[in-house]
């Protein structure tokens, strides 16, 4: 790949933003890929490469850092997820909406420097009239969480901002992301992750949401996979502009726990529902992503049990 792009990543201290950056830094060049956040990197993530303390609602910072480092792709990543929204509306409004109209503002102030913009997107964006099996790219989006209403006009914005001064906007509707390497970042779909933790730890989890809550589920792997592959298609391909679904697998915390104890025979699961149930039932369970499929080649790689062999293994040094 050509190392003559210069990156930068805001938002990238979290969850999804650790694991990109440093996968771009591996395919662009560590120095090419500035990452960006409010809260200060655990050192050795600070080491991998250029840093800086930036926080988004900065308009006038942001606009001169784009501008000075000449950066051709912004990674925007900074958002209060579902949950922690819930606790903080106007936050959430403010950081994910007025965050992403700066930034969009930015690629359409400096078109001859910023070439592509990705914005992630969420499941979040659907609600309760949503069809909830395999559901279609173009449908009801009703969302009753804050973040998920935040979501939903980033979408909006960003094919407003296409369609009217071609800024290149791309997203995907993340479905819950589930990673070893950095800890839940206060998401609905956090017990995907802290379950794999809790199973080495304590052989014994318990769970916020029902037995039987149906959710579609990646893992990060391929969500970095898609994220890469959807920046590097061309735009032509690139044929939705609000964003795009995109799943793996559909998954509930039983079958979750099920496929940890055929590697932790001993492993035992509870349920205790709390206000993030409600969230999680006003999702869709599964997701129809074929218009990814078709626009640019689309396909997961990782299913149910070959995520939690990967998980276990790469977390057991942590509980040795």
């Amino acid at each position: 790949m050509p190392t003559t792009e210069k990156i930068v990543v805001i938002g990238a201290c979290g969850q999804l933003g650790t694991e990109l950056t440093l996968e771009l830094r591996r395919i662009y060049g560590a120095s090419n890929v500035i990452a960006t956040d409010v809260a200060i990197p655990k050192q050795d993530f600070k080491d991998s490469g250029p840093f800086v303390n930036l926080n988004v609602l900065d308009r006038y910072g942001l606009f001169e850092l784009l501008q000075e480092e000449k950066v051709s792709q912004v990674y925007h990543l900074a958002a209060l997820l579902s949950a922690t929204s819930e606790t903080n509306p106007s936050l959430a409004w403010n950081l994910n909406v007025n965050g992403l109209m700066n930034v969009l503002d930015a690629a359409k102030a400096y078109p001859q420097i910023i070439k592509k913009i990705y914005v992630p997107s969420s499941i979040a964006v659907f609600g309760p009239h949503t069809p909830k099996e395999n559901t279609p790219q173009q449908t009801v989006t009703d969302p009753t969480t804050v973040y998920g209403i935040t979501k939903l006009v980033g979408e909006r914005l960003g094919e407003y901002y296409f369609q009217k001064w071609k800024v290149d906007v791309r997203s995907l509707r993340y479905p819950g992301l589930i990673s070893y390497k950095t800890p839940p970042g206060g998401g609905t779909t956090d017990y995907a992750v802290d379950i794999y933790h809790q199973a080495l730890k304590q052989k014994s989890y318990t769970c916020y949401l029902e037995k039987d809550t149906a959710l579609p589920m990646m893992y990060m792997p391929d969500a970095l996979r898609a994220t890469l592959e959807l920046m590097d298609a061309p735009a032509e391909q690139v044929k939705v502009r609000s964003s795009y679904n995109l799943t793996a697998m559909r998954l509930t915390p039983e079958e979750m726990a099920a496929s940890i104890r055929g590697f932790i025979p001993e492993f035992t699961i509870d349920f205790q529902p709390d206000f993030r149930q409600k969230i999680a039932d006003s999702w869709p369970s599964s997701l129809d992503d074929s218009e990814a499929t078709k626009d640019w080649n689309w396909k997961p790689e990782y299913g149910l049990d070959a995520m939690t062999k990967d998980m276990l293994e790469q977390l057991k040094p942590r509980y040795a």
